[in-house]
């Protein structure tokens, strides 16, 4: 019985003669724990893509980026990693707090390589790990139930410019991200970031529009 699979799924195979190739796949390919291999290349990895499902059932995508090993692993069944301060919506863990079903995609555009993880998970405030990634509100660890390496071929080749100067880092002060900053979002600012923009200042919403098409690192 497959793991993977369903009956769409074998409807797509039957039709393109491709079952015999996509169990085979699953036989060599899916893992149920994560191994020693798996697990130094998800800690390499400063991003990744999260999947989760919200309330209406809608299937939504989300970017997770931090330095290299801000996912970790835990135990060859378990990974974790922080939420940083976001857009105030908490639109996947809020996600993941009623459905816990998860897909995370690991990518490394420069090799390329990529794999991919399906497991279950859980939300916290209160994790003991959450003190030791710097200014993280929750920390989500992911039960593991299968993951498998992924054909590279259609994945195109990146070179990374620069690490992003938002993510929390033990050395340096967090800059206030720039939209904050707008005219007109000040009444809905919480305390401490109201303080920062008052020091720092208000901008228009064409000058945080300009920085984002210029790719300015403000943005």
């Amino acid at each position: 019985m497959s793991r993977l699979f369903g009956e769409q799924h074998r409807a797509l195979q039957d039709r393109f003669d491709s079952r015999r190739m996509a169990d085979r796949i699953e036989q060599i390919g899916v893992k149920l724990e994560i191994g020693p291999m798996e697990q130094a290349y998800i800690e390499a990895r400063d991003m990744f893509f999260l999947s989760s499902v919200d309330h209406r059932g809608r299937p939504t995508v989300s970017y997770k980026g931090g330095d290299p090993g801000f996912v970790r692993v835990l135990d060859p069944h378990t990974l974790a990693f922080p939420s940083y301060d976001g857009n105030g919506m908490f639109y996947s863990t809020g996600n993941l707090s009623a459905n816990p079903q998860v897909g995370l995609l690991f990518i490394d555009f420069e090799k390329p390589h990529r794999i991919r993880v399906q497991g279950t998970a859980s939300v916290s405030a209160d994790d003991p790990l959450r003190t030791t990634w710097k200014e993280a509100e929750l920390v989500v660890r992911v039960t593991v139930s299968e993951l498998w390496q992924n054909c590279p071929r259609y994945v195109h080749r990146y070179d990374k410019v620069k690490a992003s100067r938002y993510v929390p880092r033990e050395e340096a002060a967090t800059p206030l991200c720039a939209w904050k900053r707008i005219d007109g979002m000040q009444d809905v600012l919480r305390a401490h970031e109201l303080e920062a923009v008052e020091q720092a200042g208000n901008i228009s919403v064409d000058e945080w529009v300009g920085y984002i098409v210029a790719g300015d690192e403000r943005a």
